[in-house]
Parts: C-alpha cells; structure tokens; sequence
C-alpha cells in the first residue's frame, strides 16, 4: 500500500473510531453508565469480536493491516497524554494527614485483593497455563495477576462519583483519597513486574534501576524547579504552557520506554511532580484543554486495545475462568473496603458505598493489561478475559450504588464521619 492510500485509510479509520466512541458514549450516559465505559465498549466492537462477524473483508477494509503502526502510534500518544494529567489531577495533600479510616480502607482494599489474586494464581495455576500464563508461573506474573485484581480506576471513579452527587461526602471523599493511595502502590507493584522482566534495552536490571532512580530523582528536584519557573514567566499565554507540559510528558515517557519500561510510567511521573499555581490549586485553563486533547484522543487507544479481544475465541474455561474473577475482583474489592470503613466506626450504608466505589476499575485496569500484554505477561485469552471483567465490575457499579441506597443506615460516629470531609480541602504539591 502506497503512503498515500495508507494515509487515506487513517483519515478514514479515524472518523469510524471518533463516531463510534462519540455514539457508545451517548449511549452510556442514557443507561447511566460512565461515557468512557461505552466508549470502550465501542472499541472492543471494532476488534475482531464484532468485525469477525461481519462479511469477509470489512474488517480489513476499515482497518487494513498497513495502518496499524499509525493507529499504536496515537494510541501510545493519547495515554501519555492521558497519564499525564491523572497524575496532574491527583491531589497528593489528600494522602497526607489522612485520618486513620482512608489508610485503613486503602490498605484493606488494596492487600485483600492483591493477596486473593496471588493466591487464586498460584492455585489455578495450571487452568491459567493452559490459557496462556507464564510456564511454571513465576512471581512478576503472579504480582501482575494479583495487581490486576486490585487497582481501583481513580478518573471513573470521581467521574462516578461526581453523577452520583457524593462528591464532598464521606464515601465520596473516602473512596477517591484511598483510590489515590491504591494506584500509586499499585503502579509501584506494576513497574516492579515489569523491571524484573527482559527488555530490548540492552541494559541490566541493575542498571535500569540505577538509571530509574536517577531518572526519579531529576524530576522530583531540578525538572521540577526548571518546568515551575519557566510556567510562571509573565505573559507566557496558555497555549505555550500546554506545549511545554506536552513536552515535558513526552520527553519523561521517552526516557521510561529507553529504560525498558513502559511510557505510562514517565507520563503519569511527570504529571506527578508538575507544579501547581502559586495558591495552590490547578490552572483551570490548562486541565481543560488537557482533558479535551486526552478526550478526542483515548478512542484511538480503545480501538487498539479492542483488537486484541477475541470474546468468540473464549472457551468454556475461559469463561469459568472469567466468572470466577469477576466475582472475587467484586467480592473481595467491596467486602475489604467495607468492612475496614465499619472497622472505622462508619455506619453500614456508608460502608458498602466505599467498597462499591473502590471496585470501580475501567480504563485504569485496561492501560495495566495493555502494559502486561506488551510485557509478554498476559496471552490474549487472558487479557480478554481481564478486559471482560475490567467492564463488569465498572458497569456494576451503578446497580451495587443504588442497593446501596436502600440499606438502612445506623447513626454514624460524628467525629469519624466529619473528620474524612473536613481533611479533604485541596492543597498544593
């Protein structure tokens, strides 16, 4: 195929995967679900599990394989871009002088699952095998499997928490400060799976970590410095402020991928240590337009992600497999979270809305698999079934929210209830 025709492709390729996202998104919304749940959905649909059956030849007419580099590029391109402003959006101050309920719910929420998903691994291991794990499991494999189980989706989850109007409320602010505390030891875990595995580098693990910490230590100090002084030169206009946090994502990403790692780490890394205003909070200019670039751009990772899911392709352990770790990626998630805020002396309501909340997984769940995927950790088998699950525990949010609503709710204990509202005033990094 010449450049031409390839390009002509693209062009049209994109307006398919724009329309279709745009429609799952509406479609979402009318159900009551997040738009980003049907805008994945929507991508899964242009993989082979719907393209497959249609009549021969529309699936590489929409896509012919001569475009797919093109369509990986800018789907690497809308996760930095998508990385970066989940780290600038994470609030660190609410991680810091956290009363002793969202450590005890993060903690729970975090270990119960992670510990259930090694030891679900390690039991199954040969059923997992056969689906296409790692020979003889090693252990950056079972950490994977036990991560996959245990992330909370951060930007779905305040997305659901801001519709369901618990936003400022205990569970509303409970689940999202102990979501944050989850996905950085999540991401930590992630990055140490990926590290202990080979890479095209070239370089020692040794090395790589030596290099990483180097790499760590220039942008927490010095990067920091520099990027804050030169946002905060008089009449610098917005439009060159968003190029130069655009730049410094990508130049961060770049150094993570020539370590052997994946870009999602330099990205959200960066957004991490960017600097806030002077007072504080986020420069409402630049967090919009960031949000519309990684908007209009995510569809292009969904479609890519979607082409390795082969929902026809699943057989029946497969399926019994999917079954099994939706029900503990549900069960352990919302009884670890809710029982540690009863622990807390919060009342039963409040309770279970916490762990519905943090069972929330999406897109978060979705970039780790592409990541284990990339890394040789995953087989396609497995990573559809865990994309399965990724969107049946997110889409049973809403359902488990509004049981929770009926659950009669015991007076709280006001100091517990109060103090996780009062500590979540945002501050500056």
């Amino acid at each position: 195929m010449s450049p031409d025709l390839a390009v002509t492709h693209l062009v049209g390729a994109s307006a398919v995967i724009l329309v279709a996202a745009q429609v799952g998104g509406w479609l979402s919304r009318r159900l009551g679900q997040p738009s980003i749940v049907g805008q994945l959905i929507a991508g899964i649909a242009l993989g082979p599990s719907l393209l497959d059956q249609l009549p021969a030849g529309v699936g590489d007419t929409l896509f012919p394989q001569a475009i797919a580099p093109m369509l990986t590029a800018l789907s690497q391109v809308s996760l930095v871009i998508f990385l970066f402003v989940v780290g600038y959006e994470l609030d660190l101050s609410l991680l810091r002088g956290r009363s002793r309920t969202t450590l005890a719910v993060a903690a729970a929420a975090f270990g119960v699952p992670m510990l259930t998903g090694a030891g679900a691994a390690l039991l199954f291991r040969g059923t997992l095998e056969d689906l296409g794990a790692l020979p003889g499991m090693p252990v950056r494999s079972v950490l994977f499997l036990a991560v996959a189980l245990s992330i909370t989706a951060v930007p779905v989850l305040i997305v659901v928490v801001r519709e369901n109007s618990l936003a400022g409320t205990v569970p509303g602010v409970i689940a999202v400060s102990a979501a944050g505390l989850i996905d950085v030891v999540g991401w930590a875990v992630l990055l140490g799976t990926l590290m202990d595995g080979g890479d095209g580098s070239g370089m020692s693990l040794p090395v790589r970590l030596i290099l990483l910490g180097v790499f760590v230590a220039v942008m927490v100090w010095p990067a920091r410095l520099l990027l804050r002084r030169l946002m905060r030169i008089p009449g610098v206009s917005t439009q060159s402020r968003l190029a130069l946090l655009i730049g410094f994502a990508f130049t961060a990403a770049w150094v993570t991928s020539a370590l052997g790692l994946h870009v999602i780490f330099g990205a959200l890394l960066a957004g991490v240590v960017t600097p806030r205003e002077p007072d504080g909070t986020l420069d409402p200019d630049l967090v919009r337009s960031l949000d519309g670039l990684s908007s209009l751009l995510l569809p292009f990772f969904f479609v890519v992600s979607g082409r390795s899911v082969a929902v026809g392709a699943l057989g029946a352990s497969a399926v019994a497999v999917l079954v099994g770790i939706t029900l503990l990626a549900v069960v352990t998630k919302v009884g670890s979270g809710a029982l540690a805020a009863r622990a807390c002396r919060l009342d039963t309501r409040t309770s279970l809305t916490v762990g519905v909340l943090l069972s929330t997984r999406g897109l978060t769940e979705l970039i780790a698999l592409n990541a284990g995927l990339e890394a040789g950790l995953l087989s396609g088998t497995l990573y559809t079934v865990f994309v399965l699950m990724a969107i049946a525990t997110t889409l049973l949010t809403q359902p488990l929210l509004v049981l929770c609503r009926r659950v009669r709710a015991a007076d709280p204990d006001p100091q517990t209830s109060a103090d996780p509202v009062s500590a979540a005033s945002p501050g500056g990094r």
